[in-house]
C-alpha cells in the first residue's frame, strides 16, 4: 500500500472513529427535556434507597451493554425466543435491579408531557451509571448525551465480547483496546469493583481447586482465602453472592486498589492487574491517591459512553425500554 492510500485509510479511520459521538453534548435535551437530568436523579435516588444492589448492579449493566454492541441499551432488549442478549449466560448473572432502575426512570421522565418518548434508554442508563457512582461516594461528572437505541439484540453477539473473571492481562488488553481503551483506562474502570459483587463459583476454582499443593491460589491473601472458604463453601449454591471489596463494600473508593495490594482481589482478573509489573505502577497510583483514581475514572468511564453509539437513522428512542417500537 503506497503512503497516500495508507493516509487516507488513516484519516478515514479518525473521521469513523470521532464520527461516531460527534453529536454528543452535554446539552443535547436543554430544548426536548431540559430537566431530564434531576429527574433521573431523583428516580435513581429512590431506587437506590430501596436496596443498595442498585449502584453496582446499574454500573455493571452500562458496562455490559457498551462492551457488547456499543452504548444503545440493546441489553435491555428481551425476545419472546430468549435469544436476546440478556438471555446470554454471561448477562443471566445481571440481577434485575439494574434493568428496574432504567425502567423506572424512563417512566419518571416520560412522565412529563415534554419529555415523554424524547430520552432515549441508552441515555437514561448512562446518567443511571454517573448517579449511583456519584450517590456512592464517588466522583459526579457531567454526562455526554444523544444515543440513540439499537434495535439489535442477540444472543450471539455477547460471546468473546465480555472480560472473564480468570483472564490475564493480555487479554483483558486485548479486549479493552478494541473498544480505544487503554492500560490506564483498564485499570481505572476494574476499579468499579470496589462497590461490586460476585458469584461464589465465579471465583471458587482459586480457593478451592487451583494446581498447588494447597489447592488456593497462591497470589491469593491466606487468611483472606479462609474467609472466603468459610462464606462459600465448596458445596454451597453456586449462586450465593458476596462482596467484592471486604473492606468498603458499599462506598465508591480507591480501597479495591488497596486490597489489590494485600492480595485480596476477588477475580483473578482483578488480582492479575497488581501481580503484573506492566500495570502495577498503576494500582500503586489510585492506591495512594483517590484524586488520580477518581480524574482516570470519568476519563475512562467517559470514553467508555462513547463506544458503539448510534445516531441518525441508526438507532431509535425506544417508548419501552424492553422492545424495539412499532414500525408504523
Amino acid at each position: 500500500m503506497n503512503s497516500p492510500s495508507l493516509f487516507f485509510l488513516l484519516l478515514h479511520l479518525t473521521l469513523s472513529l470521532s464520527l461516531s459521538h460527534a453529536k454528543l453534548g452535554v446539552d443535547y435535551y436543554r430544548n426536548s427535556c431540559p430537566d431530564v437530568e434531576s429527574i433521573v436523579t431523583s428516580a435513581v435516588k429512590a431506587k437506590l434507597e430501596q436496596t443498595f444492589v442498585t449502584a453496582p448492579a446499574t454500573l455493571r449493566l452500562f458496562f455490559h451493554d457498551c462492551f457488547v454492541r456499543g452504548c444503545d441499551a440493546s441489553v435491555m432488549l428481551a425476545s419472546q425466543n430468549n435469544r436476546a442478549e440478556k438471555d446470554n449466560p454471561d448477562d443471566l448473572s445481571l440481577a434485575g435491579d439494574e434493568f428496574d432502575t432504567v425502567i423506572k426512570a424512563k417512566a419518571a421522565v416520560d412522565s412529563v408531557p415534554e419529555c415523554r418518548n424524547k430520552v432515549s434508554c441508552a441515555d437514561i442508563l448512562a446518567l443511571a451509571t454517573r448517579d449511583v457512582i456519584a450517590l456512592t461516594g464517588g466522583p459526579s461528572y457531567t454526562v455526554e448525551l444523544g444515543r440513540l437505541d439499537g434495535r439489535i439484540s442477540t444472543r450471539a453477539s455477547v460471546r468473546h465480547h465480555l472480560p472473564h473473571p480468570d483472564f490475564n492481562l493480555d487479554q483483558l488488553k486485548a479486549m479493552f483496546a478494541s473498544h480505544g481503551l487503554t492500560l490506564t483506562d483498564l485499570v481505572a474502570l476494574s476499579g468499579a469493583h470496589t462497590i461490586g459483587f460476585s458469584h461464589c463459583s465465579q471465583f471458587s476454582k482459586r480457593i478451592y481447586k487451583f494446581k498447588s499443593k494447597s489447592r488456593i491460589d497462591p497470589t491469593i491473601n491466606l487468611p483472606y482465602a479462609r474467609q472466603l472458604r468459610q462464606m462459600c463453601p465448596e458445596k454451597v449454591d453456586p449462586r450465593m453472592a458476596i462482596q467484592m471489596d471486604p473492606g468498603t463494600p458499599q462506598t465508591f473508593d480507591n480501597v479495591y486498589y488497596i486490597n489489590l495490594q494485600q492480595g485480596k482481589g476477588l477475580f483473578t482478573s482483578d488480582q492479575i492487574l497488581f501481580t503484573d509489573t506492566r500495570s502495577r505502577n498503576i494500582v500503586n497510583l489510585f492506591a495512594s491517591n483517590n484524586t488520580a483514581f477518581e480524574e482516570a475514572f470519568v476519563a475512562a468511564i467517559t470514553k467508555l459512553g462513547r463506544v458503539g453509539v448510534k445516531t441518525g437513522k441508526h438507532g431509535e428512542i425506544r417508548n419501552d425500554c424492553s422492545v424495539v417500537n412499532m414500525i408504523v
